[in-house]
């Protein structure tokens, strides 16, 4: 009789063991995820000889923005104001982007991602910051954080 509750014991165990690991599989993968990417407002833009498209480009208020920029021709830059359009340059900025960069470089057919946080509304310009040929000072964009 000893003999058979250990031999039950033995099978027992490992069934058990079985069945906590794939109940918790079920609960971690029915579990929601917080992860950013769900959050986050993609906007896809590209740059060519002297424009931005889409122009202007909306975004809602309180968004994580990316825009994934593309340029169809040559090496262009995008340098957006942190700061709406006619509200003074101080205080804490209206957008506040993922990177330090001062000038994003976007070149031909590879996506450059620019990731930041539309916490004021208001429109935002944008311009291209690398010399692109003699349009260039009028290559020129818009973001518009809606409330």
């Amino acid at each position: 009789m000893i003999k058979v509750s250990r031999i039950l014991c033995l099978l027992a165990v490992p069934g058990v063991v079985v069945a906590a690991g794939a109940a918790h599989f079920a609960r971690i993968s029915q579990a929601p995820t917080d992860a950013p990417e769900q959050h986050m407002k993609i906007v896809d833009v590209t740059a060519k000889k002297y424009e931005f498209a889409p122009f202007p480009i909306r975004v809602p208020l309180g968004a994580t923005v990316q825009l994934r920029i593309t340029s169809l021709d040559k090496t262009h830059g995008l340098k957006m104001n942190l700061y709406p359009d006619g509200s003074p340059a101080k205080g804490q900025p209206g957008l506040l982007f993922a990177s330090d960069a001062d000038c994003f470089k976007i070149e031909p057919s590879t996506a450059t991602m620019v990731q930041f946080a539309a916490r004021t509304p208001g429109t935002y310009s944008f311009h291209c910051c690398n010399r692109c040929g003699l349009g260039h000072g009028g290559m020129k964009g818009q973001l518009v954080v809606e409330p």
